[in-house]
């Protein structure tokens, strides 16, 4: 029997396309492969800890699944260095083919990667919170559901000043991307409320004795801590030693006083306001058995670190329902993360424009409560924007958060 040519090649063709719609068939019922970003070893390690600890609770309640769909988790551990972060996003995308990415932790990181998932089209639910991601260079494929640096230090700069009066303030921060933009945001909403920053230090991250920074300490009404990690512990600690707590109050920002090492510290703690979009504390349905699940498990408090990877996971499991499961199609996904809208244990969630959180930020005071440490809410400040009360336009006007801005005015 013969067989013409256009006979032939019609008969190709036709496996071909039946063999690309098995292909993506197979491909949908699948597992949904997500990445996480975070950092296990160095001085970042214990919020990094509970970022992955969190998001497998979250997955092993819904029994690995989401909108009908098995889940698979590859956790990379990036150790809070910026090229290692990079290397292992590009294998999570390139060997691992993951669906979508959660984290990193540290801003810097998230600056590191902002290429590499805008080249690839990978859709990104950040912890990290790197200011200019969501502001004057948006990354279409980053979503953040924690907030910025500078987001909650905002708030805590208005209520210093109108509410607790401090005139002269000192701030103390990790010398990181982080660090810079959270003090920034703090100085500027304080300073156009009266108040005056008159010395500002960045310590190394990494420095393993804060004994030079707190002997250079001025005379102030208080000192902002933005420092992350353990390293909030260590900083006041040696504060409290210096015998300066008697002279000097301390508020803190997102991770000064975490409930990662809160469980490790005694009265020195007691008191000290902190600002943060969550707290174990807080009584919502998503929260109240969240964080006695969490407690029991690992035998303290969720903090920031593992409440960002549960909110995300329920902002992701929201989005994954709303395309019916089909993560392949990218630009679907991304378009669902921004267009959620979803009660979480930090409260509601949604998102503006640049991808960037609004959301309640809460006022906090270290306490005790059955015997332990923990931050009681006293204050919300619902439906927070990464703008502040500035605008978005104006905002962005400006340079971004860092060092230099906003300039100097009143150091000494």
């Amino acid at each position: 029997m013969r067989i013409s040519r256009r006979k032939f090649v019609s008969g190709i063709a036709g496996v071909s396309l039946s063999g690309a719609a098995t292909f993506r068939a197979r491909a949908a019922d699948g597992p949904i492969r997500i990445g996480l970003l975070t950092v296990k070893t160095g001085a970042l390690a214990s919020g990094g800890i509970d970022m992955e600890r969190a998001l497998i609770m979250y997955l092993k309640e819904r029994n690995y699944m989401l909108a009908g769909r098995k889940i698979e988790l590859i956790t990379g551990d990036t150790g809070g260095v910026p090229a290692t972060a990079r290397t292992k996003t590009q294998e999570m995308v390139e060997k691992n083919d993951v669906h979508c990415l959660i984290g990193p932790l540290a801003a810097f990181e998230a600056l590191a990667i902002d290429d590499y998932i805008r080249q690839n089209r990978m859709p990104t639910l950040s912890v990290a919170a790197a200011e200019d991601m969501t502001q004057r260079h948006p990354n279409p494929w980053f979503v953040r559901a924690t907030s910025t640096s500078s987001q909650c230090a905002h708030p805590l700069g208005e209520y210093a000043a109108k509410e607790l009066k401090f005139k002269r303030m000192i701030t103390v921060a990790d010398d990181i991307a982080y660090g810079q933009e959270m003090c920034a945001g703090f100085q500027r909403v304080f300073e156009d409320n009266g108040g005056r920053i008159i010395q500002k230090l960045f310590p190394p991250l990494t420095v393993p004795d804060y004994g030079s920074f707190v002997a250079q300490l001025k005379n102030a009404d208080a000192v902002f801590l933005g420092l992350a990690g353990s390293n909030g512990f260590r900083f006041l600690k040696q504060f409290v030693e210096y015998g300066l707590k008697d002279r000097m109050q301390v508020i803190g920002g997102m991770t000064a006083l975490d409930e990662a090492v809160l469980r490790n510290m005694g009265d020195e703690a007691l008191g000290i306001i902190t600002t943060c979009w969550y707290s174990a504390e807080l009584d919502n349905p998503p929260n109240r058995p969240f964080a006695p699940a969490f407690r029991k498990e690992f035998g303290y408090d969720p903090g920031f670190y593992a409440a960002s990877t549960y909110v995300n996971g329920a902002v992701l499991e929201a989005a994954v329902k709303a395309v019916n499961g089909k993560v392949e199609d990218r630009p679907a996904l991304m378009a669902a993360l921004r267009g959620t809208n979803v009660e979480t244990v930090r409260g509601p969630v949604r998102f503006d424009d640049l991808g960037n959180v609004v959301g309640n930020v809460y006022l906090r005071k270290v306490t005790r409560k059955d015997g332990r440490l923990v931050n009681s809410v006293f204050k919300t400040y619902p439906d927070v924007s990464q703008f502040w009360t500035y605008g978005k336009e104006a905002f962005l006007a400006n340079p971004v958060y860092s060092r230099d801005y906003p300039p100097a005015r009143y150091l000494e």
